[in-house]
């Protein structure tokens, strides 16, 4: 089964929160029910990105790939050349 990695954008101030799961569309619904401590302040959360993986473990590299970047502008670029 495919593994998503994703971006998230805050309604409230812009920020973006990188992760990764199996089912997209739930952890969105988790994100935007206030049920994810880290996100649970910048509420409502758009989806701006995402990316298919075979398994987890492509996941979660490529995750911690564009967490590692650290740059704002990283994650833009990423968000203006895709469509969720």
């Amino acid at each position: 089964m495919a593994y998503y990695v994703y971006i998230l954008k805050s309604q409230i101030d812009g920020s973006y929160y990188i992760g990764s799961t199996q089912d997209l569309t739930e952890r969105l619904e988790r994100h935007n029910q206030g049920r994810s401590l880290y996100t649970k302040a910048k509420l409502p959360w758009k989806l701006v990105y995402k990316e298919e993986h075979p398994d987890r473990a492509k996941a979660v590299r490529r995750e911690n790939e564009i967490k590692a970047r650290k740059r704002k502008g990283y994650i833009a670029s990423l968000v203006r050349t895709s469509r969720p």
